[in-house]
């Protein structure tokens, strides 16, 4: 029997209510970078972007606690997590036309290729993955190296 070799590349970080979600969107964009997605890929990484920032702002906003934001290009699609201590899960809200907030979650369903949220202890999480427009790109074992300097 031949076995399964999977070959993923990953990145997680903290985003306490302090730091906001500018520091997330930039830390998601510099890895972003490192992924081997080709030009035709550009509306997916904005996506991404957009969807980082509506979850880790879902978090700072709704559980008041630090936002825990994972990163997982398994070749295929990339995973984008956002994790937080509050153990209600979201649920649909009233339609409001002059409401300024509350539309998240569709957003990201919108953007995202799927979604899903789970709890675990004491906590929830969202996940959502996004498959690059121009098809996939296969994972070279290593992320390739591009300029820049590494986000704090």
């Amino acid at each position: 029997m031949r076995a399964l070799a999977v070959r993923a590349v990953g990145w997680a970080r903290s985003f306490p209510v302090s730091k906001g979600v500018r520091a997330a969107r930039q830390w998601t964009a510099w890895h972003l970078a490192l992924l081997p997605w080709d030009d035709s890929a550009a509306d997916t990484a904005h996506s991404v972007l957009l969807t980082v920032s509506e979850l880790v702002t879902n978090a700072h906003l709704h559980a008041a606690c630090t936002a825990h934001l994972v990163l997982t290009w398994d070749g295929s699609c990339l995973h984008v997590s956002v994790a937080d201590s509050d153990p209600r899960l979201p649920g649909p809200r009233a339609a409001d036309a002059h409401a300024t907030g509350g539309r998240g979650l569709d957003i990201v369903a919108t953007l995202a290729d799927s979604w899903d949220v789970h709890t675990f202890h004491g906590g929830k999480a969202i996940t959502a993955c996004f498959r690059p427009r121009g098809g996939s790109f296969p994972h070279t074992g290593r992320p390739p190296g591009r300029g820049g300097a590494r986000p704090s």
